[in-house]
């Protein structure tokens, strides 16, 4: 038996990274690549107890019950994260049309750079806390900033935005989530929403 000259060897290897290019393609078009599922979704969040920004204006913090028996909304941002610039507008008026109680966590940022960004864009949430060293991101499974979930009633986590939220995400997935747990009655044991994430 000859062996293979080394040759048609090399012929393989750009044969096999077309193969390789053809296969990621497909699955970028038929999965979102930038999804990242949650292991909360249909578990009780965690604990979200977190000081004020520091010399804050109307410091409230966050207290350990802060998300039980009401629909929160939960919202990571820094001042330094360029997507949560763009989806401030977003959070003024989800605040603004009062559909659930809202809640931001400032993560990994400073307090003048955090003071001075609701400052500037307005506060849009009924409690904030401040996170520093991101313990309460690592908690809630944050990869990245903004992050958004939706809590029912019980403490449960039913959704979770990864990225900006935007006028698509907003009406198909983070509506929906706050309005499916405002019909749920307190002590349902509804199915949870799907995670998203954008």
């Amino acid at each position: 038996m000859n062996p293979v000259p080394p040759s048609r060897w090399l012929l393989l290897i750009p044969a096999a990274f077309v193969a390789l290019v053809v296969l990621f393609a497909a699955a970028l078009r038929t999965t979102d690549p930038s999804a990242v599922p949650s292991a909360l979704i249909g578990k009780p969040a965690p604990t979200v107890a977190l000081p004020p920004i520091p010399n804050a204006p109307s410091p409230t913090g966050i207290k350990a019950d802060a998300l039980a028996g009401t629909v929160t909304v939960v919202n990571f941002w820094a001042s330094w994260c360029a997507p949560c610039h763009v989806e401030h507008p977003y959070l003024m008026r989800l605040r603004q049309a009062g559909a659930a109680r809202m809640i931001g966590v400032n993560y990994k940022d400073t307090p003048e750079a955090a003071r001075a960004f609701l400052e500037r864009r307005g506060n849009p949430f009924h409690a904030v806390g401040f996170d520093p060293d991101g313990r309460a991101g690592f908690e809630w499974g944050v990869t990245k900033v903004p992050e958004t979930f939706v809590v029912d009633r019980r403490g449960v986590v039913i959704f979770k935005l990864s990225g900006a939220i935007d006028a698509d995400n907003l009406a198909d997935g983070l509506l929906p989530a706050i309005e499916k747990a405002r019909a749920a009655p307190q002590n349902s044991a509804s199915s949870p929403a799907p995670a998203s994430s954008n």
